[in-house]
């Protein structure tokens, strides 16, 4: 009989709400998604942009491991725009921030090592670090070798605020941070907290990639900035050269049209920019006590809090029933409270406010 490996041993079994929505659509049954992440889906594809990807320099294979020295430079390019100069030879291409993730768990961690990572989190951490054989804790412990951010937080929107307290913990620990930054862009305050492509004082990765960047998850391309101590840098950037040479794994033709798409990016985030504003808009228009939407600062999505009458799988059930829209519970993202619904404000404006409407009317309809 054939053995298989521990770490691609997660079921495969579909919950109950993948369970439930095919159904649902098999029957015909229309059903607005409230949960799409999907911005090509929603008014924002960019076929100009993708046709990009048809340079004819892209049929000369020349790889250099970390990438190309052009789509680099406009990677730090990206960041001058923001303010904040990155040194092009300290970032390292990869084809997707998940490739990031499992890189840098090669490059930190022995199998059955720890990662600590934040409790309210983004359900891929745990296979991504599964397949590494690495596992994710709570608190740190002596088997920790990374602390893993998200600035902001997904779904929560919350910036890091304690970020002096999380840098003396990961030098107290000999750990490296691990920072996740693709909705740093989406700041609902205007300005957003600092990035930590800036931090120095420990040995700091910082991850992000042209799928939020410029709305563009159908090209795969990421990156990892890499900051601290000049000689964590030096030895960090080795290595990773040695396992970026072993895969190879970004394509020419996506470094190529690279640079103009993130040149093109700003203007699609002002787009953006100005949906999740009206839609997060939609939301407190239509709310009504005892609903309320949880304070967020950054990101694509927003946080319901609705009565506690109903578990929340019987809130998103009924929901789906009474009025084909599509949320999904906080407990899917390890919320620990009840009565958290968690919603993707990408929709268009005129669909989304049609679906809170009817969304509250009928979380309001038990209290009636």
């Amino acid at each position: 009989m054939t053995r298989w490996s521990e770490r691609t041993g997660f079921s495969r079994e579909p919950n109950w709400l993948s369970g439930k929505l095919a159904r649902m659509r098999a029957r015909g049954t229309e059903i607005v998604d409230l949960t799409e992440s999907n911005p090509t889906r929603c008014g924002f594809a960019a076929p100009e942009l993708v046709a990009l990807l048809g340079d004819a320099r892209g049929a000369l294979y020349q790889p250099d491991p970390l990438g190309r020295a052009e789509t680099r430079a406009a990677v730090a390019a990206y960041y001058a725009r923001r303010g904040m100069t990155v040194d092009p030879q300290r970032i390292v291409l990869t084809a997707s921030t998940s490739e990031a993730y499992g890189w840098l768990f090669k490059l930190l961690c022995n199998p059955g090592e720890a990662v600590f990572a934040p409790s309210t989190s983004y359900p891929l951490f745990s296979y991504l670090a599964g397949l590494e054989s690495v596992s994710l804790c709570a608190s740190p412990s002596p088997e920790t070798r990374a602390v893993l951010l998200v600035h902001p937080t997904n779904p929560t929107g919350c910036y890091v605020r304690d970020r002096d307290a999380l840098v003396s913990t990961a030098r107290e620990g000999d750990m490296a941070l691990v920072v996740d930054e693709v909705f740093w862009d989406y700041a609902h305050a205007h300005v957003a907290p600092e990035s930590f492509v800036t931090e120095a004082r420990v040995l700091t990765f910082v991850l992000s990639g042209l799928s939020k960047v410029a709305l563009l998850p159908q090209v795969k391309l990421g990156w990892i900035v890499v900051g601290g101590p000049e000689s964590d840098v030096a030895e960090a950037l080795g290595r990773l050269e040695l396992i970026a040479d072993s895969y190879l794994s970004v394509s020419t033709p996506v470094q190529i049209a690279a640079p103009a798409m993130l040149a093109a990016a700003d203007e699609r985030q002002r787009a953006l920019a100005a949906r999740l504003s009206e839609n997060i808009a939609a939301i407190d228009r239509a709310l009504r006590e005892p609903l309320r939407r949880l304070p967020i600062e950054g990101g694509w999505y927003a946080i319901i809090e609705v009565p506690r009458t109903r578990s929340d799988e019987a809130w998103v059930e009924h929901l789906l029933e009474a009025e084909r829209v599509l949320v999904h519970p906080g407990y899917f993202f390890d919320m620990d409270e009840a009565g958290r619904m968690v919603v993707s404000l990408l929709p268009e404006p005129h669909v989304f406010a049609d679906a809170i409407e009817r969304s509250v009317a009928c979380w309001l309809s038990d209290l009636a």
